[in-house]
């Protein structure tokens, strides 16, 4: 299975399973002399913990993470950064009877069709367990980024037919009213209006898409290439 690599100067692989005994991810050009500790990365991993709220999935992790290179006394080396978070909470069992049941939200039909073998256990690489390593690149992406005055906010714009409309421009607001929501929307009427609904269809086993926005603040001008290596290509 290829795939598993983003990025083409900073590169993170992600590995893992989501009942395997541990998900992580190594970074492959992340320069040296960047200061990070295992708080830069705790504070983003904690952010997206499981089980903290009814909206998320009620798995209970502690996701605690371990660099086990690339850092010396708190300073990047230059050398390729890998970071592991282990697997605790992990009961396969209620997935037995899901051995031989495709589930069309865990891509299960089409990954066995493919490799001719797929992971029952709670959706293997297509869970969401997989993005804890996305997370954890992107801890070392945001710091790294910062040391330019680049700072990076995400946030759900819409939930079903749930708009936000009341966004903050300034981004320390923006991140306030982002954090202060459950569902990470900035504007709080809808917020509320979206939790309700996640309530109302989870009562009824169903489910809804959304859009997610990212805004970057800061970015110099002149970055990326003029046709595919532009930002939006």
């Amino acid at each position: 299975m290829g795939g598993n690599t983003f990025g083409k100067l900073f590169r993170i692989t992600t590995w893992g399973e989501s009942h395997g005994k541990a998900v992580g991810v190594v970074i492959d050009g992340c320069p040296a002399g960047l200061p990070l500790s295992k708080g830069d990365i705790q504070q983003e991993l904690d952010r997206r913990r499981p089980g903290k709220s009814a909206y998320t999935t009620q798995r209970l992790e502690e996701d605690e993470v371990e660099i086990l290179s690339g850092v010396l006394e708190g300073i990047t080396t230059g050398t390729p950064v890998s970071m592991i978070i282990w697997n605790k909470d992990v009961d396969s069992a209620p997935y037995e009877q899901l051995k031989h049941v495709f589930r069309p939200g865990h891509a299960d039909y089409t990954y066995w069709k493919k490799y001719g073998v797929r992971d029952w256990r709670g959706g293997g690489r297509a869970s969401a367990r997989e993005t804890v390593g996305r997370v954890a690149g992107g801890a070392v992406a945001k710091k790294l980024i910062s040391t330019l005055g680049v700072r990076v906010i995400g946030f759900v714009r819409s939930l079903g037919d749930i708009e936000a409309e009341h966004i903050p421009e300034d981004p320390d607001e923006l991140f306030k009213r982002t954090e202060e929501s459950p569902l990470r929307c900035p504007d709080p009427q809808a917020s509320k209006k979206m939790e309700s609904l996640v309530m109302e269809l989870r009562e009824e086993g169903d489910s809804v898409g959304g859009i997610v926005e990212v805004c970057a603040f800061g970015v110099p001008a002149g970055l990326g290439e003029p046709v595919f290596e532009k930002l939006e290509a």
